[in-house]
C-alpha cells in the first residue's frame, strides 16, 4: 500500500476514483454531511471544492493506494485563523467497504500525524459518529473522546445520531509565562 499526498492535479485525475469512494460510505450509511441520492453534481462541487482548497493551501488530501487503486483517504483542514495555526481537523477518513479491517485506516491516520507535524500541526481534532466502529481506531491511536453533541447529524438516511469528539495533542506550543 501506498499512501500519498494529492495536489490539485492529482485530484482531478483521480476525481473519478475518490467520487466512488465517497459513494461507497455514504451507501454504507456513514455520516459524511451528505444524504442518501448523492448525484454526480453533488460529488462534482464537493471535489472540486477539495481541489480549490488543496490548491490554495489550505487543505491536504492524503491517498491510500494498492495496486493503483484508491482505497481510502483523510484530510486535513488546516485553520486559517492567526490564534489557530496549531491546529488542524481531520476530516472524511475514507476506506472502501472491501478494504476495511486490513490497517488502512491507522496507515492513514499515521500519515496524517505525519503530515500535521510537517506542517507544524500540534493538535488534531475530528468528530465522528458516536458509537461508530471508527472510535475504535481513535481510541487506539492515542486520541482523547472529549464528549458527545446530541442529535448533531444525520446518517445518509436521514436518522439523527450524536457526535464524538476527539482530539491529539502531537505538540505543544505552550511559552512559559
Amino acid at each position: 500500500m501506498i499512501i500519498r499526498r494529492l495536489d490539485a492535479r492529482a485530484i482531478r485525475e483521480m476525481r473519478p476514483q475518490l467520487a466512488t469512494l465517497l459513494l461507497d460510505a455514504v451507501a454504507d450509511g456513514h455520516s459524511l454531511g451528505f444524504l442518501a441520492g448523492l448525484d454526480d453534481v453533488q460529488l462534482d462541487e464537493y471535489w472540486s471544492s477539495v481541489e480549490h482548497d488543496v490548491a490554495r493551501g489550505t487543505r491536504v488530501l492524503l491517498a491510500a493506494e494498492r495496486d493503483g487503486i484508491l482505497c481510502g483517504s483523510v484530510q486535513l483542514d488546516l485553520c486559517q485563523k492567526p490564534n489557530g495555526s496549531n491546529r488542524a481537523e481531520l476530516q472524511k477518513m475514507l476506506v472502501h467497504c472491501t478494504m476495511r479491517r486490513r490497517g488502512i485506516g491507522t496507515a492513514l491516520l499515521q500519515a496524517a500525524e505525519i503530515e500535521a507535524l510537517s506542517l507544524r500541526r500540534g493538535l488534531l481534532f475530528l468528530d465522528t459518529e458516536a458509537g461508530a466502529k471508527a472510535e475504535q481506531l481513535y481510541d487506539k491511536a492515542g486520541y482523547t473522546r472529549v464528549g458527545e453533541l446530541p442529535e448533531y447529524c444525520s446518517t445518509p438516511n436521514g436518522h439523527w445520531r450524536a457526535t464524538a469528539i476527539w482530539y491529539k495533542t502531537l505538540f505543544s506550543r505552550m511559552r512559559p509565562c
